[in-house]
């Protein structure tokens, strides 16, 4: 897998909900620089050149880090905090992109720095549709920091 560019970190245990959000960017055509990672620990191991990514340049950051918050390891607030926590990440956007709809869920997620929270639809078709409009916005519309 090539890490020397990424523009779209997911970061999703389930694997039929990634497959879907895969098939979504590649719909709209934009999962050319998409990484998928399967649980918090190893995201963070992504983020920061450590473990399994030791070496990677962590100067090339993603333009947008979708989250689920339900994972084993290390759960999405766990990583959130982390991410937001951080010199080096805190400025990348962060979508959390789960099935929550806790009101305590959500507060916390924004009171760590979430930049958006989002409750996946059940429905395949509203599913492919939000995940695409998330990468048209994040990478084509929105003006991040440099």
């Amino acid at each position: 897998m090539e890490y020397n560019t990424v523009e779209i970190l997911l970061i999703e245990d389930n694997m039929n909900d990634a497959e879907l959000a895969i098939r979504a960017f590649r719909k709209g055509n934009i999962s050319n620089n998409l990484i998928h990672l399967k649980d918090g620990a190893q995201a963070l191991e992504f983020l920061f050149g450590t473990g399994k990514f030791e070496g990677r340049d962590t100067s090339i950051k993603p333009k947008v880090i979708l989250l689920d918050l339900k994972m084993p390891k290390m759960d999405g607030l766990e990583v959130l905090t982390h991410i937001k926590a951080n010199k080096l990440t805190k400025a990348i956007p962060v979508v959390v992109l789960t099935s929550s709809k806790e009101h305590p869920d959500i507060e916390r997620a924004y009171s760590l720095g979430a930049n958006s929270y989002i409750v996946k639809p059940v429905e395949f078709d509203e599913f492919t549709k939000i995940v695409a409009d998330l990468g048209f916005y994040w990478l084509l519309k929105n003006q991040p920091p440099v």
